[in-house]
C-alpha cells in the first residue's frame, strides 16, 4: 500500500482514536463470527465464485431469519 501512496489507518482494538474508524467494528466482526458458523463457508469447498455466492447468501438469510425469530 506504501508504493501506491495510501496509506493506511487501522483502528487498533481498546485504543481511543478521533479519526472515526472501528466504530462499527463489533458489528463486522459479529457478522463474520456467525458466518464461520456454517462449515461451507468456514472451509471454502465450492471451487465455483457463484456456487459459493449462493451459500453466502443462503446463510445471510438464515442468521437474517434466526434474529427475527427471537426478537419477536
Amino acid at each position: 500500500m506504501w508504493k501506491r501512496g495510501i496509506k493506511p489507518l487501522f483502528a487498533r482494538r481498546g485504543v481511543p482514536h478521533g479519526s472515526g474508524l472501528g466504530k462499527t467494528r463489533w458489528v463486522v466482526e459479529r457478522t463474520f463470527a456467525w458466518l464461520h458458523q456454517f462449515k461451507r463457508l468456514r472451509i471454502r469447498y465450492e471451487i465455483r465464485a457463484d456456487l459459493h455466492l449462493g451459500l453466502l447468501q443462503l446463510a445471510c438469510s438464515i442468521i437474517c431469519l434466526r434474529r427475527l425469530r427471537t426478537s419477536f
